[in-house]
């Protein structure tokens, strides 16, 4: 079971835009580079509470996020998109201050 491109990208920004959002970029970009060795692992996790979490979260939205941290690559574009937006947020507020 693998993601198609459109969905990857989709979920890509969607979580990238929540974490900026909430102004965790950079708490973020540290913790899955700081634990991107064990992304499998907490995949793993997250199958397992995927029933627990179904009440929470979007069912769909759980399963492909899960399906997207499996793999090291996914977890190194989730990263790649953070640092972007980290990227455009200080170039909008450098903007903003003059």
């Amino acid at each position: 079971m693998a993601l198609d491109t459109q969905r990857r990208e989709q979920l890509l920004d969607r979580c990238a835009r929540r974490i900026a959002d909430l102004g965790m970029a950079a708490p973020a970009i540290l913790f899955l580079e700081a634990y991107k060795p064990l992304s499998f692992l907490g995949a793993q996790l997250l199958w397992i509470a995927q029933p627990f979490l179904n009440g929470v979260f979007n069912p769909a939205d759980l399963r492909d996020f899960t399906l997207l941290v499996q793999d090291d690559a996914g977890a190194e574009a989730l990263i790649a998109r953070l640092e972007a937006f980290q990227e455009n947020d200080s170039a909008s507020q450098a903007q903003h201050r003059t």
